[in-house]
């Protein structure tokens, strides 16, 4: 009854106004907010590191694309000459303490039990190292102690986490856009609306550099208009990139667009455990795909799997396929859906910019 009734909260949260039961919600959403900023403006400016570091993060709850904007951030680095790394909390870990994910960690310990789902993804993806753990800065540190060549980090989720010093922050946003406007419990944000163009610290700390990317099309009129500067604003480019067998995508093996036409007009089961699956499944059908929706919870473990024994052909996202690597999948054929996400001109053009830049003077927007 609770899972039935925190679906039907989080419908609610994307519309563009305060249902009754989003309202009755209001004073904890205040709360939410009012600790959200407090925490913003009272906390330490963390110290620096040795390299410059671009935050990757969102102020909506769930997937909003933050993954495929670091593995393209990544490639975008590399050919500046960057020789990028990455840090991340690692969803699902129990263990805080920091661990390292590189081209030397054995196979046999690349699972998202140990790193989560996303880093492993993010590592398969990019080829970059990559380091988890609860405290971001102390996943930095440990991946700079272990690859001195790194000179420059992306921090995938890590906007709120005010103890990892950041140079640039690039938020991310969905085709969901806001929502309601509210925070939590009342709406799908973790701080104000007002917060996604903050005003300058009041201990004069040094303020990054702040970019928005739309992982898709921002939502039309009734929806809220995004709170920041149209000129710091870009929507990203994004399409199926193509299918292939997932043995063939755990060996590196690069998906088919012809093979993804080859699908037009054929029904097949798609299963998503994303953050917001109807995306996968609206792109899937602007393909031409004729689909059967299994949508799953954001970060499922796929255990036991959720399709019937019987089921001949499912489709999943790269993110999901991670968990299925090297699983018994009977007669089932399981082949992976890859993204193609492109960052847009102006918005690399502005990253380069900042990068080039010297520090921010304290106290002063960049």
């Amino acid at each position: 009854m609770f899972a039935a009734f925190a679906l039907h909260l989080q419908r609610l949260w994307w519309r563009p106004r305060l249902s009754p039961l989003t309202a009755l919600l209001g004073p904890l959403a205040w709360l939410v907010g009012t600790v959200a900023a407090h925490r913003r403006a009272t906390q330490a400016a963390a110290a620096r590191l040795p390299v410059p570091v671009i935050v990757v993060g969102n102020v909506i709850v769930g997937g909003a694309g933050k993954t495929p904007t670091v593995i393209a951030l990544v490639a975008q680095l590399r050919g500046w000459g960057w020789t990028p790394g990455i840090v991340s909390r690692g969803h699902g870990r129990v263990d805080a303490t920091p661990l390292l994910l590189d081209r030397q960690t054995p196979a046999a310990g690349v699972t998202p039990a140990a790193f989560g789902d996303e880093p492993v993804l993010m590592h398969r993806r990019t080829g970059a190292p990559v380091a988890v753990a609860r405290r971001r800065r102390d996943a930095a540190l440990r991946l700079l102690n272990a690859h001195p060549a790194v000179d420059i980090l992306v921090a995938d989720d890590g906007l709120q986490h005010h103890g990892l010093p950041r140079d640039i922050e690039l938020v991310v946003f969905d085709g969901r856009g806001l929502g309601n406007g509210w925070p939590l419990p009342a709406g799908p944000l973790r701080e104000r609306a007002s917060q996604i163009w903050p005003a300058p610290r009041p201990d004069g700390a040094p303020a990054p550099a702040r970019f928005i990317v739309v992982n898709g099309r921002w939502p039309a009129p009734p929806a809220l208009a995004l709170p920041a500067p149209p000129d710091c604003c870009w929507e990203a480019e994004r399409r199926l990139g193509g299918v292939v067998d997932l043995a063939a995508w755990a060996r590196g093996e690069a998906a088919s667009a012809a093979e993804l036409d080859g699908l037009r007009g054929h029904a097949v089961l798609a299963c998503a455990g994303i953050g917001d699956p109807e995306r996968f499944f609206s792109m899937l059908e602007a393909c031409g795909l004729r689909i059967r929706r299994l949508p799953m919870p954001d970060h499922a473990d796929f255990d036991p799997l959720p399709w019937p024994p019987s089921t001949g052909e499912v489709l999943v996202t790269e993110k999901d396929a991670v968990k299925l690597v090297g699983r018994a999948l009977g007669a089932t054929r399981v082949r992976v859906v890859t993204l193609d996400f492109g960052l847009p001109r102006g918005l690399t053009d502005a990253l380069q910019a900042a990068l080039a830049a010297p520090p921010a003077p304290a106290g002063a927007p960049r």
